[in-house]
């Protein structure tokens, strides 16, 4: 029996006046006592934090929960026990008996609390009892931290105004401009057409809007003008709202109308926009105050407590030995048991996928039939502890050497061969900067079945450092850690330290900096040129010396001079913490380069972040993609981005949509599923009125699910098709298939599907092409692809790179007439695609020609026909203006796409994938191959050009003339320019290109998996050149395109022959 302590063992020592300290005995639930002293004036919440900061030395630790599910329980002055939840009431106040403190579980959930957490785990696909499976005090930190985070976002938005909802619910989508050079032309006098109808009513209008008007302005006159006509009083102004027709979106705020990215997108195509005005009391905002209302227990427990004692520590820095950790054992090992196995453990030291050091192995030992294989040896790390970066991190490999029998020049040899078993990676100092000094058990993966033998790739320094929640039939290695004889725990300096030790030990000799000032120009060339350039060893060095130069002269360029950093050195490092902390504001493209893999410390990300705080909501969702990727690339849970993201998807439920989807896509990936479950369970937290919404979406999918597997057996496309609509007509369909937000685009929201216009594509997968009935009778209907079995995370990719290019043009005053469909991944090879309305493929306009044969590919005019036939009149007659503006679109977004197709590398170019709008608008889909991953048939690449160009394509371009050399048509030079300038355009935004690029590498894509596949965008965007050697390059490619169009235009003949057969 636990002894009572001496100090409170008497019945009226709490009336007494006692030392400063008192001594408490606390029983956990895991069944361990901890002996406690602390102040008798302490609250509940500072004693529990202490005991748990305590119990994390103490066996058993990890079968705790978060500490907020706890109470206390104590004996009274009555000999009663009393259960406590106010944990603001102090030692003194409640006089535990003895100083004994009883921790159990809560015994009332918060109402509702059950069916939150059961949806929460059907959002996500995995249970959260996983998460409390894991026994992972980082993992319960993490969760405690952000459920405070998310019901302080709870608790803003309950208190909100209508305004401040409407915000948060359909934020408004603005453009950068009000007016952008690309829009002026599409402008008369500084005026637009605008249409506006009125809920419920007939009553429209079509007004002439200046530029400078904004939304409440235009209500005001609307309203005006409505009461004139209609003969009634006018209305207030402020009880309207302006509402995109067929869209949840509204125009609001004190923006100019022009500013709103619909009105743009509409006098950009030549289209009038309509809006409707909506009251206010029509709008219905999802939020309930009461259902999500917060009990006040659980806000105390995020206030934070600095009464406490910290324990004592020893410093990392103060260690002058060298790293090392012992190798116990593996087990588990996925071996042939039929024949003799010997494996050697490799480990190496990384920070930002660089090795610190030389990589240490153990001896071969033998693995018994059960899987294991024993070491117990030390290996001694030639890095001292007080070197090791904050940020480093301990890989672990397990390999066969295998030997392999030849005969060579009628001797035997032997050449052994290296079979890679499994991986693990862990952090050298754990989320609360403390290196481990006992046992450890790592569960290890296996490697990737492409990766490329040899000693350099044993290791796998880029992968997760999180353990995943299904580690049954996975090896695991036991490791044990050094205490490098040391009392008390090992941590590493706080930030502070690390600064005030950089000033000490600053060593930049002004003289020298003097010196090589004269060649800052210099040294400015060559830290401009991609990131994929090696800097000489010298060059980093002055790079590094004049580091002060650069923050004033080019602060931009801090993405290379981290890269000139030896993170190995603790003066360096310490160097470079320090000089983020001074260092100017970065714009977007440096910013989101510091949060690739390769910049690993943690100030360093931490400044990145902060420089995206204030991007817009827009910015922000055109680069979301790569901002979930860089999550893959963070040493801990709790990080800055991490929260970051979350906060600004609790303000903007836009962008909490497209964050939910691209979490959840890779929630199957081991990889990720615990980081990216808890960010899920964190987000639905915080939008726990989003998640109705979401529910009903994953229903949807479910079902769409459902019904594509019931057709896959139907070899004919009628008689699939048949089915498909049959199997949507039944009543369970019909219920779930309708009033949901569509997953592409949350702004479009489902009334019901339509059986009748469902139909299965006819392409290999069976996509279905699904429609539905628009909730807003003043929209089109809403038409879906569901494709299964293909990743659409590449065309997710690709589509978001064509938007860039897109920005990127628009912001040099050229619209290039891209159309990026909308495209998302939802699971895994599960995903939905826009359907973008009257277009056909290339292939589609050749068969509707009379001329339709195994030649018709060839023949040049067909398309252009086909262009003609659809600007005629009602008459037949053809409408010139109309046709020379179809032309046009034709030939701008045909420069974009060649430029936008050669410099990404995308292959597989056909006829079926190739397509037209009506209005002349050229486009591309199907990005399933791209860094010129190009298709090969019995050896032979099948595309022998940079990009597509053909015959036809010239001959609309040129609008039926034709001229070569010299005598070119006009309008082909005016093409071939505006390829040049887009080309020009890109090459000056390389970096950015490259750098996306290099964020995507984590994702686990096919053929963007390591930087060699970067080197394809080197090539293509010749960064190495000047500007004029490089638009010679790209002309010569031109040419090429061009030279060879007739092999392209040949190939189309073969597909269309195989198509049809």
């Amino acid at each position: 029996m636990v002894p009572a302590p001496s100090c409170p063992d008497t019945w009226d020592y709490w009336t007494s006046s006692p030392s400063d300290y008192v001594e408490l005995t606390c029983l956990l639930p895991n069944s361990i006592y901890i002996p406690l002293k602390v102040s008798w004036d302490a609250t509940l919440h500072d004693v529990k934090e202490e005991l748990w900061d305590r119990a994390g030395s103490y066996p058993l630790f990890g079968m705790l929960h978060e500490m907020s599910g706890y109470v206390f329980q104590f004996v009274n002055s009555l000999a009663a026990p009393e259960e406590v939840d106010d944990e603001n009431k102090r030692l003194r106040d409640i006089k535990p008996v003895c100083g004994v403190l009883m921790i159990i579980e809560r015994s009332v959930k918060r109402p509702g609390e059950q069916l939150l957490n059961t949806q929460i785990s059907h959002l996500i696909g995995k249970g959260l009892n996983e998460f409390d499976s894991l026994r992972s005090s980082e993992v319960n930190d993490f969760r405690k931290q952000m459920r405070c985070l998310a019901e302080e976002s709870l608790m803003r938005r309950l208190q909100s105004t209508w305004q401040e909802r409407l915000r948060y619910q359909c934020p408004p989508r603005l453009a950068d401009q009000p007016v952008p050079a690309t829009l002026k032309s599409h402008l008369n006098k500084n005026c637009f057409i605008l249409v506006t109808k009125f809920a419920n009513s007939e009553f429209s209008s079509s007004l002439c809007v200046p530029i400078a008007r904004t939304p409440q302005q235009h209500i005001e006159i609307i309203l005006r003008k409505q009461a004139t006509s209609l003969n009634m009083r006018i209305e207030h102004a402020s009880n309207y709202v302006l509402k995109v027709c067929g869209r949840e979106e509204y125009l609001f705020g004190d923006y100019p109308l022009i500013q709103f990215q619909y009105i743009q997108e509409m006098l950009s195509r030549d289209l009038v926009p309509q809006v409707m005005t909506i009251s206010m009391d029509k709008l219905q905002f999802l939020s309930d105050a009461q259902r999500y209302r917060i009990p006040e227990r659980d806000r105390l427990m995020s206030e934070h407590s600095n009464t406490m004692r910290k324990r004592k520590n020893e410093s990392s820095w103060h260690i002058d030995k060298n790293y090392s950790c012992t190798v116990l054992c593996v087990g588990g090992l996925n071996v042939d048991p039929g024949r003799v196995v010997e494996v050697i453990c490799q480990a190496g030291i990384f920070h930002g996928g660089k090795a610190l050091c030389e990589a240490q192995k153990t001896r071969a030992a033998p693995v018994s039939r059960d899987g294991v294989a024993q070491w117990d040896q030390e290996l001694k790390f030639p890095v001292k502890v007080h070197n090791v970066p904050r940020m480093a991190r301990l890989c672990f490999g397990i390999y066969e050497i295998i030997k392999i029998k030849s005969k060579k020049r009628g001797k035997e040899a032997s050449k052994d061969s290296i079979n890679k078993l499994a991986w693990a990676n862990t952090m050298i100092f754990d989320y609360k900067d403390q290196l481990p000094t006992d046992g450890m058990t790592l569960y290890m993966s296996t490697h990737v079945a492409d990766e490329t033998q040899g000693d350099d790739q044993l290791l796998h320094p880029l992968g997760t450092v999180l353990t995943g929640t299904n580690t049954d039939s996975c090896a695991a290695l036991q490791v044990r850690f050094s205490n490098y004889e040391c009392q008390y725990p090992i941590l590493f300096p706080k930030q502070e330290i690390v600064r005030a030790y950089s000033e000490r030990v600053e060593t930049i000799a002004p003289d020298a900096v003097a010196r090589l000032g004269r060649d800052f120009e210099k040294l400015r060339v060559t830290a401009e040129k991609d990131p994929m350039y090696e800097m000489h060893e010298q060059d980093k060095k002055n790079m590094w010396a004049l580091r002060n130069h650069f923050r004033e002269e080019a602060p931009e360029l801090l993405p290379r001079l981290l890269s000139c950093v030896e993170w190995g050195e603790r003066a360096e490092a310490a160097a470079a913490s320090r000089l983020v902390a001074e260092w100017p504001p970065l714009p977007l493209e440096s910013a989101l380069e510091l949060l690739d893999y390769a910049y690993a410390d943690h100030a360093v990300r931490s400044f990145a972040v902060r420089c995206l705080e204030k991007i817009s909501d827009e910015d922000l969702l055109l680069y979301l993609l790569q901002l979930v990727q860089a999550l893959k690339h963070e040493s801990y849970l709790m990080c800055d981005l991490s929260v970051f993201l979350l906060q600004r998807a609790f303000k903007n439920m836009i962008i909490g949509h497209y964050l939910f989807w691209h979490l959840r896509s890779e929630m199957h990936m081991p990889s990720v599923s615990v980081r990216f479950g808890l960010m899920l369970e964190a987000y639905c937290r915080g939008c726990q009125d989003h998640i109705n919404s979401l529910m009903r979406q994953i229903a949807c999918l479910d079902k769409l699910k459902w019904a594509s597997q019931c057709i896959r057996k139907k070899k004919e496309i009628s008689k699939a098709r048949a089915a498909l609509q049959q199997h949507l007509q039944e009543q369970h369909c019909i219920e779930t298939l309708s009033d949901f937000v569509s997953p592409l685009n949350p702004s479009f929201v489902c009334r019901r599907i339509k059986p009748e216009r469902c139909r299965v594509m006819d392409s290999k997968m069976r996509p279905l092409m699904v429609d539905f009935e628009n909730v807003d009778p003043n929209g089109a209907d809403i038409r879906i692809i569901l494709k299964i079995g293909d990743d659409l995370r590449q065309d997710m990719f690709t589509l978001q790179m064509l938007r860039i290019m897109d920005r990127l043009w628009k912001s040099h005053g050229y619209d290039f007439r891209l159309s990026p469909y909308n495209c998302i991944s939802m699971e895994n090879e599960v995903g939905m695609i826009e359907v973008v309305e009257e277009a056909e493929t290339v292939a589609n306009i050749q068969k509707q020609s009379a001329l339709f044969n195994a030649a018709s590919t060839i023949y040049r005019a067909t398309l252009l026909q086909w262009l003609k036939k659809q600007t005629e009149d009602e008459g037949g007659k053809q409408n010139e203006v109309a046709f020379n503006k179809a032309v046009d679109e034709f030939t701008m977004s045909c420069a974009g796409y060649c430029v936008a197709t050669y410099v990404l590398g995308i292959a597989d170019r056909h006829p079926d994938n190739i397509m037209v709008k009506k209005s002349g608008q050229l486009f591309h889909i199907d990005f399933g191959h791209f860094l010129g991953h190009f298709k090969q048939k019995y050896g032979f690449k099948r595309e022998r050009v940079p990009f597509v160009l053909t015959h036809d394509f010239i001959h609309v371009i040129n609008k039926g003339q034709r001229g070569t050399g010299d005598n070119e048509p006009i309008d082909f030079k005016i093409f071939r320019e505006h390829c040049e300038t887009a080309f020009r355009i890109l090459r000056k935004h390389g970096h950015l290109i490259l750098s996306l690029f290099s964020m995507m590498i984590s994702t686990g894509l096919r053929e963007l998996s390591s930087e060699k596949d970067l080197q394809y965008l080197r090539e293509t965007l010749v960064m190495d050149l000047s500007e004029e050697k490089a638009m010679e390059h790209f002309r010569s490619k031109f040419s090429e395109a061009m030279k060879n169009s007739w092999t392209t235009s040949f190939n189309w003949a073969i597909h269309n022959i195989d198509k049809n057969n």
